[in-house]
């Protein structure tokens, strides 16, 4: 499926230190491989990624990029809550 196709998500990374990563992207398998060879941000180059915690589709990028803005306002342990509530 060619890139411009795919919907774009907010997706939420949990890192080994305990802190939380979020990010946007049209490929979530590859961004998420990228993070996780150290190719995806410079964050999680020196939080490596735990585990993926969820994904959230949005219309377009620009979509996607306001939630990504709001999710990064919120307090650490509203995060989740967030990505949660957004995809019900």
């Amino acid at each position: 499926m060619p890139t411009n196709d795919r919907p774009w998500c907010l997706y939420l990374i949990e890192c080994r230190d305990g802190s939380l990563y979020a990010g946007i992207t049209n490929d979530l398998d590859a961004r998420y491989e990228a993070h996780v060879a150290g190719r995806g941000a410079r964050y999680t180059r020196s939080h490596p990624p735990l585990r993926l915690i969820g994904s959230r589709a949005y219309a377009d990028r620009a979509a996607a990029s306001r939630a990504e803005w709001e999710i990064k306002q919120l307090p650490k342990g509203k995060k989740i809550a967030y990505l949660l509530e957004s995809s019900a």
